[in-house]
């Protein structure tokens, strides 16, 4: 695990630097300030977003699967944008996207009946009942 951590956090300082360098360090300063903020926003509404996904599932339009898929990544790319870096930040945004597409696919998909939709047995035979009391009294 830390074999792969070093190379990320070298990868995330050598980007960040470079995208300060090229667009200041004011930019800089405030591209780290907006997307904590966009960060801290989307965890404050993750109840919300994790309800509409659940009532998706309850609609049918999002297996058990995408639900997990979607809402790991919305929570994780919600984090990924407080950690200050470019690194993070695409990766946080690609992880919202990913969301994105997830709940766009479910809204296109029919809805999925869970009720129990098996006929009846093939060897039954339907029948009419006819009351011969109902019919006599009807004919004058």
């Amino acid at each position: 695990m830390i074999f792969v951590a070093i190379p990320i956090f070298f990868l995330e300082l050598f980007l960040s630097l470079k995208v300060g360098e090229n667009i200041g360090f004011v930019w800089s300063t405030l591209w780290i300030v907006f997307t904590i903020i966009i960060g801290v926003n989307l965890l404050r509404s993750s109840p919300l977003a994790l309800m509409g996904n659940l009532s998706s599932v309850s609609q049918g339009k999002l297996s058990m699967k995408s639900f997990q898929n979607a809402s790991t990544a919305y929570l994780l790319g919600a984090m990924m944008l407080i950690v200050p870096g470019v690194l993070t930040d695409f990766l946080g945004l690609l992880l919202l996207s990913y969301t994105v597409y997830l709940q766009f696919v479910a809204k296109i998909t029919p809805e999925q009946t869970k009720f129990n939709t098996k006929k009846g047995d093939d060897d039954v035979i339907d029948v009419e009942i006819i009351d011969e009391h109902t019919d006599t009294l009807s004919n004058p």
